[in-house]
């Protein structure tokens, strides 16, 4: 078995927990909203307003993007450089601006030191998902040093 450093490129590190949470629970939070919202009277339900219906429509549709924004989050190591997407913005890295990957303990996520003296988070790599964010940590050191010239 190749050595995780030596896997086939592309390589993509998503967050695990971070994505079952907000499909599987938004999708139970959508649910039980739907459920209750049937369960009242046709009376009650007559009662609410447009812009109280809206407001609930509103503030789910913000729950989602940001669910979303968290779910979609990623690290795209390619021959040529690394892609880090952090909820909607992405940013492309070649292999020579990345000096170290850490993942503290208790750190949220990955962080990349660059070669221009600034961090980045990596939030592709939830430390929230324990032995398996370890492991590609480990994976993608192994990338910085063998793809760094």
């Amino acid at each position: 078995m190749p050595a995780d450093s030596e896997r086939a490129l592309p390589r993509t590190f998503r967050p695990l927990g971070v994505r079952v949470a907000a499909f599987v629970l938004g999708g139970l939070l959508v649910l039980v909203v739907l459920v209750m919202w049937f369960s009242f009277p046709a009376e009650v339900r007559s009662q609410f307003t447009v812009l109280e219906i809206g407001t609930v429509v509103g503030l789910g549709a913000m729950f989602y993007l940001a669910g979303f924004a968290l779910a979609r989050s990623r690290l795209v190591a390619r021959e040529d450089g690394l892609t880090v997407v952090n909820g909607y913005r992405s940013r492309r890295y070649d292999w020579n601006q990345v000096l170290r990957v850490a993942l503290r303990p208790g750190s949220p996520w990955a962080v990349l030191d660059l070669s221009d003296g600034t961090s980045i988070a990596a939030m592709g790599i939830q430390g929230s998902d324990g032995d398996r964010a370890q492991r590609q940590v480990r994976e993608l050191r192994g990338l910085v040093e063998r793809l760094t010239r």
